[in-house]
């Protein structure tokens, strides 16, 4: 009669009690002390997974007429231990550990490797248009579904998440993780794992990281070409030929990920070397793009394989932290062409999220491509440059300076000027107040036409100076000044200044 240890990975998939109850576990079965001392350990942090399989377990082998007794001591780490234990008494390994199959093969033990197949439990609640799922025990399940920028947040049954029903779900993605066939683990730490298993990407948080066991994951519902979002044939060009510091930016859920995934495969058609940077790896790439993780390598290995690897561009994924912003900058001063994914409300907060990271005048070397992405669609683009100018707002010809700026790219229009005064930076929107300018200044010369027809109004960025001739300005101070003040009030101006037509600077 042979005799059975299995693994931690065996009793938590539930493989133990299905081999004995189909007929393959038929003899007897040693549990060894150290799987149930990791068991009592994970039951004290709240986890009961592991106590429950081995009682499914042991009715299992009761019901068959086996004997299922423990065995050894609590020594070394329970994969250790069971596998020495079967190598000592000429026993069968059952595990559903891929790596644990591996080396117990590699030194002679019998295996029996079981793993699940077929299609998860999770895999039930993604229907077509369901982009993600998220348990969380005593809850309902519920998932996000709809189109980029249209999600509904919804709940899908009307019964709530056990525990047990839920350490089932996760002990099963990470079991087939662990195979390395269809994904892997990204990060394991006490409070939280993250898993990338084919198309999904799943985080896992229990106590106490969390306040309860929680699965969300997600996955891409729609792929997408560069051509499929119809870009102007001016932009493309540009994508092609010129731009090679590009932030695609735009709020969660709006389809940054998938332009993104678009824009690489369109590099890689165009016979460039295309590499990732991602925190976890969850863009679905061809085999000729390689994916480097940032979770398991620092920023200085990162940032030396790739300048020994010279990729033509590198797809920076959730850059998030100072250290990824100074990452993509450092590539891009050295020659690769970075494409770097943020989450962004406007635009301007994308290009804004380098200041104070990186020196003002080098964000146009950094950066000289924007493509803001809302609701699935490109709405915005602009092209960023430094200029030698007076910034706008400021009217003292002698304070000009280099100043970046940021223009609508189809246009050409300036939209925003960024630039140094004093010690502080400042992100002055020009588009919006040049269209404020003329609406201040027609009301102004409404009101100075009353008192004189020989004046002038200049309009700077929350003031306004009217210049008349010295002859009338006595009389224009009094009877206009506070109509002006009043107005200028109205329309969001802080300062009204009259003076005489000789001090006019041209």
């Amino acid at each position: 009669m042979s005799t059975y240890l299995p693994d931690s990975s065996a009793f938590r998939s539930g493989a133990v009690a299905r081999l004995i109850e189909s007929g393959v576990i038929k003899g007897r079965i040693l549990l060894h002390r150290s799987v149930l001392a990791e068991f009592e350990d994970r039951a004290l942090g709240g986890d009961f997974s592991g106590l429950e399989a081995v009682k499914q377990a042991r009715r299992a082998a009761e019901s068959k007429g086996l004997t299922f007794t423990l065995y050894g001591g609590n020594g070394a780490e329970a994969a250790t231990s069971v596998r020495e234990a079967a190598l000592t008494v000429n026993g069968v390994l059952v595990t559903s550990d891929y790596v644990a199959a591996k080396v117990a093969e590699a030194l002679g033990v019998k295996v029996i490797y079981d793993r699940l197949k077929g299609r998860l439990k999770l895999e039930d609640f993604f229907e077509d248009d369901v982009m993600s799922v998220h348990l969380k025990e005593g809850l309902p399940p519920r998932v996000k579904r709809g189109a980029p920028g249209k999600w509904v947040f919804e709940v899908i049954g009307d019964w709530k998440l056990s525990k047990n029903d839920l350490e089932g779900i996760v002990e099963e993605v990470i079991e087939r993780a662990k195979t390395f066939e269809e994904g892997f683990i990204e990060s394991e730490r006490p409070g939280s794992t993250i898993v990338q298993l084919g198309a999904y990407r799943i985080v896992i948080t229990k106590p106490p990281f969390s306040d309860g066991l929680e699965l969300t994951a997600v996955r891409p519902i729609v792929k997408l070409s560069l051509y499929d979002y119809r870009l102007p044939e001016k932009l493309l060009t540009r994508l092609e030929e010129r731009a090679e510091g590009i932030l695609i930016a735009g709020a969660p859920g709006m389809g940054k990920t998938t332009f993104a995934q678009a824009l690489a495969e369109f590099y890689l058609s165009k016979n460039k070397v295309v590499k990732t940077i991602e925190a976890p790896r969850d863009l679905q790439l061809p085999a000729d793009v390689t994916q480097y993780s940032k979770v398991a390598a620092s920023s200085e290995e990162i940032h030396d394989i790739l300048l020994l690897g010279r990729p033509d561009y590198t797809i920076f994924d959730e850059m998030r932290d100072t250290n990824d912003f100074k990452l993509y900058a450092d590539l891009r001063l050295a020659g690769v062409g970075m494409v770097g994914v943020v989450h962004a409300t406007t635009p301007i907060d994308a290009i804004q999220r380098f200041v104070g990271r990186v020196e003002l005048g080098m964000i146009p070397s950094i950066i000289d491509t924007v493509i803001f992405i809302k609701d699935g669609n490109v709405e915005k683009v602009y092209a960023v440059e430094t200029v030698i100018k007076v910034p706008y707002g400021i009217k003292e010809e002698d304070l000009a300076r280099p100043v970046v700026v940021v223009k609508d790219f189809m246009t050409d229009e300036p939209e925003y000027e960024m630039y140094v005064f004093g010690e502080k930076t400042f992100v002055v929107p020009t588009r919006r107040h040049q269209q404020n300018d003329l609406i201040v200044k027609r009301a102004v010369e409404n009101l100075v036409k009353r008192y004189t027809s020989e004046f002038k109004v200049e309009v700077y960025n929350g003031g306004v100076t009217v210049y008349v001739p010295r002859s009338v300005t006595h009389t224009v101070m009094k009877k206009c000044r506070k109509k002006l003040e009043r107005a200028g009030r109205r329309m969001g101006i802080n300062e009204v200044s009259i003076q005489p037509m000789d001090l006019e600077r041209a």
